[in-house]
Parts: C-alpha cells; sequence; structure tokens
C-alpha cells in the first residue's frame, strides 16, 4: 500500500512543486493539503495520514505549534520542508525536532528541474522510511539534562582523580541524530576535556543552522571542522557537508572527496576508520540512531584497535537499523540508553 501522506505548505509554488514530486510515484499518495497548522489539524482525523510533510512559516498556527498539538493529540511522523530564510530559522527549525518532528528536508526550488529525478527519490525515499517510524505522543521529559550554570541535573559528579586514555571521541548519527547529539553534548560540563568528532547525515544546507543550534544550548565549543586544525578539547567537530573527515599523519584534519561510490556523506564509517588509525586504543566511537548499516566498519576499526564501542539501544533510536546492525556485529562493547551516554563519557574522562 503507499504511504499516505499530508502536505501543509501556505505557498501555492512550493506546494505544487511537492505534489508534482510525490503524485509521480505509486509508492506514496497525497491524501490531503492544508495552507496552514489550523487546516491540518482539522484534516488530519479525517485523512489519517501515515506521514506528515509541514512547512515552518504559516498562519495562523505555524509549523512549530502544529508540531506540539500533533505529538499531543494524535502523533505520527513529521517531515519538515523548509529552508533557512529568516535570522531565527535555525532556532525555529530545529526547535521543530525536540517538539517531536523526526527529520529535516530541503524545500524544493523552482530552479531544480535539472535536478527532478535525484531531489524526487530522495524526498520518497525519505517519506517511506519516515512512514516506518513509531512515534509517541509527547510528555514532559525526564530524560538527562544540563541547565545553564555548568551543573548536570540528574547526574552525579565525575569520580576525582578518575583515570583514562581516552583523547578523542567519534559520533555517528542519522535520522534523529540531531535530536540525540543534542541530547549529548548539552549534557556535558563546559571543561570536558576530550574532543568530540561527529558525522551527521542531514540534507543539504543544514549543517550551518544545526551548529549554530547546538551553540546555543552546549557548554562546549561547536564548529565545523577545519582542514589542517587539531582536534582540541572542549570542542565538538562536526564534519563539512559534501566531503568525509580524516586525519594527515600529524593528527590534524583533513577533508576526503565525495563521490557516489563512497555511500553516504559524510561517512560515518571513513571517520571513525580515521579515529582508530589516529587515536588507537584512546578512541571511543558512539553510534546513534539512523537507519542504513553506515559505522558498522567504522565499529569494527575501533574496536580492533583497543578502543571503546558504543551504539544506542533501541528504546531511544528514532530509527534503531544503523545502531542495530553495530550490535549485531559483535563489535560493540557499550548498548546505552541516550541519557547513559552522558554520564558514560564523563566518567570514562580524566579530570
Amino acid at each position: 500500500m503507499p504511504t499516505k501522506v499530508l502536505l501543509v505548505e501556505d505557498s501555492p509554488i512550493a506546494l505544487e512543486l511537492i505534489k508534482r514530486l510525490l503524485t509521480d510515484s505509486a509508492e506514496v499518495e497525497i491524501v490531503g493539503t492544508a495552507q496552514n497548522g489550523r487546516e491540518a489539524l482539522d484534516l488530519i482525523p479525517k485523512v489519517n495520514p501515515d506521514v506528515i510533510c509541514s512547512d515552518l512559516h504559516m498562519a495562523p498556527i505555524d509549523g512549530l505549534e502544529l508540531t506540539k498539538q500533533v505529538m499531543a493529540k494524535f502523533p505520527r511522523p513529521i517531515l519538515v520542508i523548509s529552508n533557512f530564510v529568516r535570522e531565527n530559522d535555525t532556532k525555529h527549525i530545529f526547535g521543530l525536532l525536540q517538539a517531536g518532528a523526526v527529520d529535516i528536508f530541503p524545500k524544493p526550488a523552482s530552479s531544480d528541474y535539472t535536478d527532478y529525478a535525484r531531489v524526487q527519490h530522495r524526498l520518497i525515499a525519505k517519506i517511506k522510511m519516515l512512514s516506518q517510524v513509531t512515534v509517541k505522543a509527547r510528555t514532559q521529559s525526564s530524560e538527562l539534562r544540563s541547565d545553564r550554570s555548568g551543573n548536570l541535573v540528574g547526574v552525579a559528579s565525575p569520580l576525582e582523580n578518575r583515570s583514562s586514555a581516552l583523547r578523542a571521541i567519534a559520533i555517528g548519527a542519522s535520522t534523529g541524530g540531531p535530536q540525540a547529539i543534542h541530547k549529548i553534548i548539552t549534557s556535558l560540563p563546559a571543561d570536558f576535556p576530550i574532543p568530540i568528532i561527529c558525522a551527521q547525515h542531514i540534507g543539504d544546507g543544514f549543517l550551518t543552522g544545526l551548529i549554530t543550534w547546538l551553540k546555543e544550548d552546549s557548554q562546549l565549543q561547536v564548529k565545523i571542522a577545519q582542514m589542517g586544525e587539531t582536534p582540541a578539547p572542549k570542542t565538538v567537530y562536526f564534519a563539512p557537508e559534501r566531503a568525509h573527515l580524516e586525519f594527515d599523519a600529524r593528527g590534524k584534519f583533513i577533508y576526503s572527496n565525495f563521490t557516489t561510490a563512497t555511500g553516504t556523506c559524510p561517512s560515518i564509517d571513513t571517520l571513525f576508520q580515521a579515529v582508530a588509525r589516529t587515536y588507537g586504543s584512546a578512541s571511543a566511537s558512539i553510534l546513534l540512531t539512523g537507519s542504513g548499516t553506515d559505522g558498522v566498519v567504522g565499529t569494527e576499526a575501533i574496536q580492533a584497535a583497543g578502543g571503546t564501542t558504543i551504539a544506542q539501544d533501541e528504546h531511544g533510536c528514532l530509527i534503531f537499523e544503523m545502531s542495530k546492525s553495530a550490535i549485531a556485529s559483535g563489535w560493540v562493547k557499550h548498548v546505552l540508553g541516550l541519557s547513559e551516554i552522558a554520564p558514560f563519557l564523563i566518567d570514562k574522562s580524566e579530570y
């Protein structure tokens, strides 16, 4: 059966473009369209969509309020289809993910005709994947969080004189990753002594916004890794868009080119393998939520080097496929809930 989709978009041009991308496929059925959140909330009980695709800026009910009400009344996967066009869009769009939206996708532009097939394939694949995600009604979160004073809420202080050989932590994530990474790094103290290096699968154009969002809430520095830079403590680095992140012989960041043969970009496997080569037994890898198997080979490399390997457990994953594959491979030492990862890292850190 085709995936039933409700489109929520106040721009007639954007709505027509999205409809055109989806109506050519037998895998997706558009069961309704709405110009704003109010119309969408009226339609949802009538058309019962499997996935909701929503813009951010609408009136009288925008995408954020729509997401909050959907997650409270009739939870189901929401894909945000939008672009950063205003100064505050970063906070608002990633606020949608915190409110319960599952993923984001760049809004197709009228100039995308030459790239029509690629955009169509990616959008339909994303919708089909999200239709398999089970979401629950949102209640007040009791998960691990950090306050802005630097004190960890619900986390014991790190043990004094704790010895650790860890010198680098690599994180890999796909769908649901921004929310999971946000949870981890905002729960770490400002003096966390180990550099964290991330490879996050995210739509083109959204990486800068993700970093801005994380910087607002984290006590650590958050940035895109720069060529020739050496990873430093108290800092979270991200692989750039459209390139893989590795190290040269001196342990400085280098980019390697993306090709169709190298698969998903940035590659989690490539990052994990590079960290294993550079830091050996002083490395750690964390594989979070997402689809596919990227990160499994890299987890093996970290384990073979004598490093620490962690995978997120099924309960907290929006999509368990990536983490599940790594666990099944036998190369994962620690399977942890999302709220357990930050305390684990603190316990392993050297203060």
